[in-house]
């Protein structure tokens, strides 16, 4: 399975809470994969233009990465919300990165509007 989503979440996620650029090892753990993993994916979306990695420094998001990221991780919180809240799932937030980049917008909207209409105190974004 292609895990560029995923990855981007992370990135995303990371410079959010810890700043940039972020540290491969962050990513590796938070991914459940090993350093060269980690680092043949960062290459990767390196040569597709969406981080700018150093290695043994750290990846930021280009302007494209942080866009497409940006719509991803909405899409993440949404589905996290929803996996705890409606499902009960004892790791929500790794099983919303798993399919992060298979639901649609029009899905993520209507969860969405569905946990915002269900209870105001959960947090949908």
């Amino acid at each position: 399975m292609e895990r560029v989503a995923q990855y981007l979440v992370v990135v995303y996620d990371r410079e959010r809470t810890d700043g940039s650029p972020v540290e491969p090892g962050s990513v590796a753990r938070a991914m459940g994969r090993s350093p060269s993993a980690t680092t043949e994916m960062l290459q990767r979306l390196a040569d597709d233009g969406l981080v700018d990695y150093e290695p043994y420094e750290g990846v930021t998001l280009t302007d494209r990465g942080r866009e497409r990221a940006t719509e991803l991780y909405d899409t993440y919180r949404t589905l996290s919300a929803f996996f705890e809240e409606v499902l009960e799932l004892d790791a929500p937030e790794r099983e919303a990165r798993e399919v992060v980049d298979t639901v649609s917008p029009i899905v993520a909207d209507r969860l969405d509007d569905l946990l915002l209409d269900g209870d105001e105190s959960v947090p949908a974004q």
